[in-house]
């Protein structure tokens, strides 16, 4: 006698609209990715009428991405689970000034990365500590680590530049895989990592559980407190990740390295769809959401404009996604409706 699996149940009705919303949302970042490349074709015909340059300055913009790219992956997670980290600068300057002491480079590359990673946890299972057993709104615990982290990672450093001697550290930055920078390839696998993690784990369930509804998660018998914690647990590591790549990048470390990247990071999560209030997002709308920054600031180079005009452009940008975010795609899921 065979037996006869059950076919798998169709998407229902909400989730088919979210996932063509996603879709849409992606579709339209990338038009703004292709607007960004046409400015520039018509402010600068001579640059991008030079195929070399053009394959160039793409990979480029990939690099200038790869970092805040790894720490956007761990924000998304954060506020996906209902939280904000403000932090994640500070932590990547503490991991990066950690890594990078004369005690800890004697140990070599794998010290150096070891001690990154582990100071980027480490903080990050504090501020998870703080929020979900201290009760401390995650604004105000992130924001105090921020000034914390910053501090301790000045006092570390006497408030100098510490210049890294390994070669194996800062060759990560000059290396290539294929032709691709291997910074990108690390920004690839975190991404790829990400997204199996929010998509395909209960991990991954249970961040949008916990963000979308709290209470509704702890009576279905999800620890919030834990999986918060270890959501702030691991934005601390993709600092640290961030940080070996900075490091590398720039073969130094400082206490005022990564400045603002909390700021643009949060700001990518948001162009790229994920919610303020928590229990939706998408690690492919975040990574487009880097990526349209990073144009932003290399098209802005190439045309030798202020920082000033830049930032006015990306607060604009911040504006108009929340503004659609706070909508709600009204008119959209009126027409999925009909």
């Amino acid at each position: 006698m065979t037996t006869q699996t059950a076919p798998p149940e169709a998407p229902t009705k909400q989730e088919r609209r979210k996932l063509d919303e996603g879709v849409l949302r992606n579709l339209g970042l990338v038009g703004v990715l292709v607007l960004l490349i046409v400015v520039g074709i018509i402010t600068k015909p001579d640059l991008y009428s030079d195929p070399t340059w053009v394959k160039n300055n793409f990979l480029t913009i990939l690099q200038q991405a790869s970092a805040i790219g790894v720490v956007t992956v761990g924000m998304t997670f954060v506020i996906i689970g209902g939280g904000i980290d403000l932090s994640v600068g500070a932590i990547i300057a503490l991991a990066g000034v950690w890594a990078t002491t004369l005690a800890t480079q004697s140990y070599g590359a794998g010290g150096m990365i070891f001690t990154a990673l582990v100071v980027g946890i480490a903080v990050g299972l504090v501020n998870g500590v703080l929020i979900s057993y201290g009760k401390l709104v995650p604004f105000i615990a992130t924001l105090a680590m921020l000034v914390a982290a910053r501090g301790l990672a000045a006092q570390i450093s006497a408030k100098q530049t510490q210049v890294s001697a390994n070669d194996t550290i800062n060759s990560l930055a000059s290396e290539r895989l294929l032709g691709i920078p291997l910074l990108v390839w690390i920004l690839g696998l975190v991404v790829a990592a990400g997204w199996v993690l929010l998509n395909r784990t209960t991990f991954g369930r249970r961040t949008v559980a916990v963000g979308g509804n709290p209470e509704a998660a702890r009576l279905a018998g999800i620890n919030v407190k834990r999986h918060t914690m270890l959501l702030y647990a691991l934005s601390g590591l993709c600092c640290g990740i961030a940080a070996i790549m900075l490091t590398s990048q720039a073969t130094s470390a400082q206490a005022a390295m990564a400045n603002l990247y909390e700021l643009d990071a949060i700001a990518a999560a948001i162009i790229g769809g994920t919610l303020l209030s928590g229990g939706r997002g998408t690690i492919v709308g975040a990574l487009f959401g880097v990526l349209v920054f990073s144009t932003i600031t290399n098209l802005f180079a190439i045309n030798n404009l202020s920082t000033e005009v830049q930032n006015m452009v990306k607060g604009a940008i911040i504006v108009a996604a929340v503004l659609i975010q706070q909508f709600r795609y009204k008119s959209l899921t009126q027409l999925f409706k009909r």
